[in-house]
């Protein structure tokens, strides 16, 4: 292996590697060596592409959970809504029992009132029956 394969290979990244990377550039620019400057060219370029690639899967994981948080609101609302239709749904039943249970209660009480109106219908013809048997009992026969 070569010294440069070397030093490719064990080219730091970040602000080190850019560091030196800077110093290839400019040691091998000075000192005439044209495969040490473009090395220290090539380990800027890297690094400035691992750095954005970095920034890049950071953008992209941000978007995934933006996305991620958008799909939850959404599903968390849907269901929201659903809750509230089937509360709004069973009201409507407990309405509709509630209803029914009153017309229930007034119908027996109407048919308690009209049991009473006969019964005392009944006493009345009754006791004119009797009064009229008093007035003419002959005529009762």
């Amino acid at each position: 292996m070569s010294d440069h394969q070397e030093t490719s290979e064990q080219a730091a990244g970040g602000r080190l590697g850019k560091v030196a990377g800077r110093a290839k550039e400019i040691i091998g620019s000075t000192l005439g060596k044209s495969e040490l400057d473009r090395e220290g060219r090539l380990q800027q370029f890297q690094v400035d592409a691992e750095q954005e690639a970095i920034m890049r899967g950071e953008e992209a994981e941000e978007k995934d959970a933006e996305a991620k948080l958008t799909i939850a609101k959404a599903q968390t609302e849907t269901a929201r809504r659903e809750l509230e239709q089937e509360l709004s749904q069973m009201s409507e039943e407990e309405r509709i029992e509630r209803e029914q249970a009153q017309a229930k209660r007034q119908a027996k009480a109407a048919q308690a009132e009209e049991i009473r109106e006969a019964s005392a219908l009944e006493r009345e013809a009754s006791r004119a029956e009797r009064l009229a048997d008093a007035v003419d009992p002959e005529q009762g026969r």
